[in-house]
């Protein structure tokens, strides 16, 4: 059978920045380069473990049914957690992932960090907010790790060739973590160059980035999206199969599934720098603000103002009730999280002209999503091209 192998290149240095880099060698395709590159500072917390690596093609590899050879050192406790992760996805997606082979030159377990620091990613969201925020200033009874700083990785949502959308998002992080007491770590990586549902590797994508700060962090934490409540499987970061991408030098935990989003948007209310730079849009063309008329946006807003917390700073401006009656949403699980906070406004008594505006959006979508599931449907749209 074909085999995918993946020759680490060790870390470079140019200038201010550090590389890690990989040759991925597929089967019937070019080589490619998979590589994280950051402050030359951080120098120090790159691990010469290939597990980053491993970790960054993994999905991959499932998805074309290719076992992998790594021609390097790596973690043989995370091994043994990948062949349960791949169990997981290939029972939760059949069709999609299979469960390969994996192959190291060494297995070597590396000695944890010397110091107690977790890290975690941070996005700037709500829910890495929340994170951050009960971590450092949340209850004390509750056993709380000694969270030093939130990762910002170039080339998720914000794509590398958007230089200044990056350095204005990230000064937006910086000023939420810095008010916490926590350091901004920039990363940047071409993960997202590989073919793939970025919405199932997202989950390996994070653990790929924050494994290669483990000769300086012990441990992450990855903010929920999800409360267990209303858990979303399969889904690519998730309290089932996060655990399993740890090893024991590194260990790496999901955090907040506990609480709901609007609980979360009450607890990082009263957070100053919060408001001013929380960034929770995708879809805006700037990718260093908040557009005001996502979804996401739109939710963000109704909740401050379901609470009482007003217009936070992070938007420009307030969203008006007959742009709220006229949203359209992309699918229906963004119409579910309007119909869920339209719940949860009534159950809190809440009475305003905003909620009877979200009312009628939603059923708007249900009339549109019935008809095009009508057989009249497509003879409809087809005229209404030709008239356009």
């Amino acid at each position: 059978m074909p085999i995918a192998h993946v020759w680490p290149e060790g870390i470079s240095e140019d200038g201010e920045q550090a590389t890690a880099s990989a040759a991925v060698e597929r089967p019937g395709e070019p080589v490619w380069r998979l590589w994280f590159r950051a402050p030359s500072r951080l120098r120090r917390a790159l691990t010469p473990s290939a597990d980053p690596f491993l970790l960054g093609v993994l999905f991959r590899a499932m998805a074309t049914g290719t076992p992998l050879r790594v021609h390097g050192s790596v973690s043989p406790s995370l091994l043994d957690g990948l062949v349960e992760f791949q169990r997981a996805w290939s029972c939760w997606r059949p069709g999609t992932y299979r469960v390969v082979g994996i192959e190291a030159d060494e297995e070597r377990e590396e000695p944890p960090a010397e110091g107690d620091e977790v890290l975690m990613p941070f996005s700037g969201g709500v829910d890495s907010a929340f994170t951050a925020w009960r971590c450092r200033r949340g209850d004390a009874e509750l056993r709380r790790p000694r969270l030093a700083a939130g990762l910002m990785i170039h080339g998720f949502d914000i794509p590398l060739e958007d230089a200044a959308g990056f350095a204005g998002a990230a000064r937006g992080s910086g000023a939420m973590l810095s008010s916490l007491g926590m350091e901004l770590v920039p990363l940047a990586t071409n993960f997202r160059e590989q073919p793939g549902d970025w919405e199932d590797a997202h989950g390996t994508a994070l653990a790929a980035c924050l494994t290669l700060l483990k000769g300086r962090f012990r441990s992450a934490l990855v903010a929920s999206s999800y409360p267990y409540s209303a858990l979303i499987l399969p889904y690519g970061s998730n309290p089932v199969t996060d655990p399993l991408l740890s090893s024991d030098s590194f260990r790496i935990r999901h955090d907040g599934a506990d609480v709901a989003k609007v609980e979360k948007v009450k607890a990082i209310a009263p957070w100053p720098e919060a408001r001013r730079n929380l960034r929770v849009c995708w879809e805006g063309a700037a990718h260093d603000r908040n557009c005001g008329r996502c979804q996401k946006c739109v939710w963000t807003l109704l909740v401050f103002r379901m609470i009482g917390a007003g217009l936070p700073g992070c938007f420009d401006r307030d969203i008006g009730d007959g742009e709220i009656a006229r949203f359209r949403y992309l699918d229906e699980g963004a119409c579910a999280s309007m119909r869920r906070l339209v719940a949860r406004a009534k159950a809190d008594g809440v009475s305003a002209s905003w909620l009877s505006a979200l009312e009628r959006s939603i059923r708007r979508h249900r009339l549109r999503t019935a008809f095009r599931r009508s057989p009249a449907y497509p003879l409809v749209a087809r005229v209404i091209r030709l008239i356009r």
